[in-house]
């Protein structure tokens, strides 16, 4: 079988690496293109994964995306014309789905937010195969065209299946010059390029200013937000964000994998997203294992003790890629 995996964002580098490690353990050929976005590209460098690099990010209002969509998607139809691929798979990118269904490759798309709308219109129609989380209500998917043959749902959090084989490294700790001994907070900015995440948050800027003076380690999602966070740790290139979360007292994001991926890693975590919660965060407030920030004056950074480290759930990820290929 020749697959092909297209990665658009930092985050479906972590959820895609255990699907192509397994399809490539059961014999398959697998090729990946990626798009220069964020830190995708220092990710695939980092987990050593073979790619080519295709296209970059347009810009944040509909208008760029659309013209993204539309050249990236011609670029990738180029580059895969003849290379006899069997499934095309990936993570919300609507390039591949649109590359895919004019070569007339099969493909499959994931997610775990399902207020994306435009994204997901796009994806839901061309995909054959949705891989979704169980948390996800099927009418919420109904109206972009994800029909009941279509959902392939999976128990539990994404997180849970790329991180089962993970242990952290503290490595990290050290490349950033960070104190064991402090106390030590892991923040990452708002998703200001997204469709769903159009207005100001406020109350970010207001947690940083009440973490200033700590150990704070800033993650941004662009190059352009860098320059507003003097007085914070900002790596300059990709780093093991899994082991520094691990590590971390307390996260804050303002997105949505980060704050799994604490939960998964069982390190406190507040989010200040202020678009609409998907069924995924719903749940883990309802649980209590994600906490909604709603004033920065409730954030208090200590060490915490070893009793405080909630369990971690893994998962099979041979499980989660048989969603992506297996037929029935």
């Amino acid at each position: 079988m020749r697959v092909w995996v297209d990665l658009t964002n930092s985050p479906h580098v972590l959820v895609m690496r255990p699907v192509i490690e397994t399809l490539r353990r059961r014999g398959a050929e697998v090729h990946v293109t990626a798009r220069d976005f964020a830190q995708t590209l220092g990710l695939l460098e980092r987990f050593r994964i073979d790619h080519t690099a295709i296209g970059r990010h347009r810009g944040g209002n509909v208008a760029a995306k659309a013209l993204g969509l539309g050249r990236r998607s011609g670029a990738l139809v180029r580059w895969a014309r003849g290379r006899g691929f069997d499934l095309a798979l990936g993570h919300g990118s609507n390039d591949v789905s649109v590359a895919a269904a004019l070569l007339g490759i099969p493909s499959a798309t994931s997610f775990d937010y399902e207020f994306a709308k435009v994204q997901h219109a796009i994806n839901c129609r061309l995909a054959r195969r949705i891989v979704v989380p169980e948390a996800i209500p099927a009418q919420r998917l109904a109206r972009y065209g994800a029909t009941p043959a279509k959902l392939q749902r999976y128990a539990g959090l994404k997180e849970e299946y790329y991180l089962a084989d993970f242990e952290p490294d503290p490595a990290v700790l050290g490349e950033l010059g960070l104190d064991p001994a402090e106390p030590l907070a892991v923040v990452r900015t708002p998703p200001a390029v997204s469709l769903y995440h159009r207005f100001e948050a406020p109350l970010f800027g207001q947690v940083l200013d009440r973490l200033r003076g700590h150990q704070v380690v800033v993650l941004p999602r662009v190059e352009s937000q860098r320059a507003e966070l003097g007085g914070f740790i900002v790596p300059e290139r990709a780093v093991d964000a899994q082991s520094l979360i691990a590590f971390a007292d307390l996260v804050i994001s303002a997105g949505g994998t980060m704050n799994r991926e604490a939960v998964a890693l069982g390190t406190p975590v507040w989010t200040t997203f202020e678009g609409r919660l998907g069924a995924v965060d719903e749940r883990l407030i309802a649980e209590r294992r994600l906490r909604r920030l709603e004033r920065a004056e409730d954030v208090v950074l200590e060490k915490r003790s070893a009793a405080g480290v909630a369990a971690r759930v893994r998962r099979d990820p041979e499980a989660f890629t048989d969603l992506f290929v297996k037929d029935g």
